[in-house]
């Protein structure tokens, strides 16, 4: 049987067979647009051989598409009875693994290469983008992330100079990022209160020179007080790293910051993840 699961009317059939409902604790807005959907696989570049990684598939809209496009989908969901209905909405696809547990917690055998496509929960994207770049040892690191989040938080993590956030830092330290396209709110039932907008995340080879501790202790002691200069901030970093550290007193954090052509009167946000670097490398 095939379900159209981009039609609002068979998504509250289907909850109403499992009696259940949409839980606003797990997030759960489901995508009722064809064309939204489709633009989300054609997004991720989807090859025939590819190994897709399905964080919160829900009812199965998003998987579906994706089991016709690739070798295998992996679709991890937290919710139980989501888990039931998936195992009914995508019975005649073969190469769905579907896997219940939470992503932040169960550990995944994930092969060498493979795509992370998902429509989350909007408060899972910090940790869920956190644990996949930062790329904590046994896991492989996916070659495309491509995440339909909450429309200003992709804002956030797509910023330029002027804009930037420990967010933005931290997502564009590990890698690239970009807005593909928004979606609205009117495309999901039941409606969220914000639009929606798909961003791809491609991460990058670090550099082995950085040191990745140090530069997210200067990024946090230069975010510390965002509406601050960074100069001033800056004087927070013998605190973060402990009595042992050298205490930076004014005058140095200005000779440092200069020396980096950063004017110790700018704020965080106008600082370029370059900048960070060349602070973390002249660092003494």
């Amino acid at each position: 049987m095939n379900f159209d699961l981009s039609s609002p009317k068979t998504v509250k059939e289907i909850l109403t067979e499992y009696k259940t409902v949409p839980s606003k604790g797990m997030g759960q807005n489901f995508l009722v647009n064809k064309g939204a959907l489709e633009k989300i696989i054609k997004s991720a570049d989807l090859k025939k051989e590819d190994v897709v990684l399905e964080v919160g598939p829900g009812i199965g809209t998003l998987t579906q598409e994706l089991a016709k496009s690739v070798s295998k989908v992996i679709a991890i969901e937290k919710d139980k009875k989501m888990i039931e209905i998936l195992k009914e909405t995508l019975k005649e696809f073969k190469n769905v693994e579907i896997i219940q547990g939470d992503i932040l917690k169960t550990n995944i055998e994930l092969p060498k290469q493979y795509k992370l496509v998902a429509n989350i929960p909007y408060y899972l994207t910090s940790p869920l983008i956190r644990k996949f770049l930062e790329n904590p040892p046994n896991q492989n690191q996916p070659e495309e992330i491509i995440l339909m989040v909450q429309k200003e938080v992709a804002q956030r993590i797509c910023a330029n100079p002027k804009n930037m956030s420990i967010l933005a830092v931290s997502v564009q330290f590990y890698a690239k990022a970009k807005i593909i396209f928004y979606v609205k709110k009117e495309n999901f039932w039941p409606k969220p209160k914000v639009d929606s907008a798909i961003i791809k995340i491609t991460p990058q080879k670090l550099s082995p020179s950085v040191s990745v501790e140090l530069f997210f202790k200067i990024v946090k002691a230069g975010f510390s007080q965002p509406r601050k200069q960074i100069g001033n901030n800056l004087l927070a970093l013998s605190l973060l790293n402990g009595p042992k550290m050298l205490k930076l007193d004014k005058q140095q954090i200005n000779l440092w910051l200069l020396k980096n052509k950063i004017n110790p009167t700018q704020r965080a946000e106008t600082l370029s993840v370059d900048n960070w670097i060349s602070l973390t490398n002249t660092f003494q």
